[in-house]
């Protein structure tokens, strides 16, 4: 993300490599089960600490929002409004909404693939997410989250293909994150080797953990990830809706 994340109209993204199966098998030999690496490796470039930019870590943080919606014909949206926190974005006279605050995702590193430059957009964090079955629309979900979102997200997208779990067991498991990498958001900070987990993952595995050389912190029982999903049974009509107790702040409704 740090090499290639940035504009396409400004910089090139080469997705034929980055999405190519022998490139992510090269990728997966890097990963040492044993020992967790303090590294930022950045695609083909050497290895690097990851960089950070000075500034005042205690700026205002909004929030941001997901729905989902699916209609009895299988249509779906999955949506994740933000970027117009009120602390900091003042609202335009006369037209209702509030200034973005995503220009604080830029780069003010020049060689950066998302460095600061007229006309050019941010890149985001945010993950609405559609999967399809067959061709055919069949799951929509997402989450607020910063940075957290794609992997929370993914962890959900997996206990449900992969661990062939329902959708509730799939979104109340117990959830990790990573700030190994620099935030998205200014003023960029990164915390090499740290991994925060939900205070329901066993202590024999935060054990573990912490023995390969992870920085462990251990959070509330349920104080990360607010994914919301719906699927759709195409053969059946059927629309089941999910929604996380964590936080209080999310639920599922049908009519």
């Amino acid at each position: 993300r740090e090499k290639y994340y940035g504009d396409p109209d400004f910089v090139h993204v080469p997705l034929n490599i980055l999405l190519d199966k022998g490139y992510s098998a090269k990728r997966r030999k890097l990963i040492d089960p044993d020992h967790a690496s303090m590294d930022l490796r950045l695609g083909n470039a050497a290895s690097s600490r990851p960089r950070q930019e000075n500034g005042n870590p205690n700026v205002f943080k909004g929030d941001t929002t997901h729905l989902d919606a699916v209609d009895q014909w299988g249509n779906m949206i999955a949506a994740t409004p933000s970027g117009g926190w009120f602390a900091s974005s003042p609202v335009i006279t006369g037209l209702g909404f509030p200034l973005g605050s995503r220009m604080q995702m830029f780069s003010l590193d020049p060689d950066h693939a998302n460095a600061l430059m007229p006309g050019k957009r941010p890149r985001t964090t945010l993950t609405p997410s559609l999967v399809l079955r067959q061709g055919k629309p069949f799951m929509v979900f997402g989450t607020p989250g910063g940075d957290q979102q794609d992997q929370w997200t993914l962890q959900f997208f997996l206990n449900c293909v992969d661990f062939d779990m329902n959708m509730q067991a799939a979104v109340d498991a117990p959830t990790f994150h990573s700030s190994h990498f620099p935030a998205s958001f200014y003023p960029h900070s990164a915390s090499p080797g740290s991994l925060t987990v939900e205070g329901r993952v066993p202590e024999t595995t935060i054990s573990a953990l912490r023995e390969k050389g992870h920085d462990v912190q251990v959070a509330g029982d349920w104080n990360h990830g607010r994914v919301l999903g719906i699927r759709f049974d195409s053969g059946s009509g059927v629309i089941s809706g999910v929604s996380t107790a964590r936080l209080e702040t999310g639920y599922a409704i049908g009519w």
